[in-house]
């Protein structure tokens, strides 16, 4: 029986961490799009948007709003991302980005 609970556990975790990293993805790829670039890639998207989501999670939070859902959670995560490159840019010193 408890074999059997910790593999429900963990197919519950490996689907949150796949819920998170989808909607890291999207939410990065669009405010990478928004905030005039081309985003930073698939890994460097996903980072920028799952930190976002924290930053927007944090930020509703505080002000009592609540994701609902996955569209819910995408605008939040938008959201948040759009101000961690904002501040991302602002302590760089600008948009520029080296091509190697």
């Amino acid at each position: 029986m408890l074999f059997a609970s910790l593999t429900t556990f963990a197919a519950v975790q490996l689907g949150a961490i796949i819920w998170w990293l989808v909607v890291g993805l999207i939410a990065g790829a669009l405010a990478g799009l928004v905030m005039r670039g081309g985003g930073y890639g698939i890994v460097g998207d996903i980072i920028v948007g799952l930190v976002g989501a924290l930053v927007g999670g944090f930020v509703a939070g505080l002000i009592g709003l609540g994701a609902n859902g996955f569209v819910g959670s995408i605008i939040i995560a938008f959201i948040g991302a759009c101000v961690f490159i904002a501040i991302l840019r602002a302590v760089s010193g600008g948009t520029r980005r080296s091509t190697l």
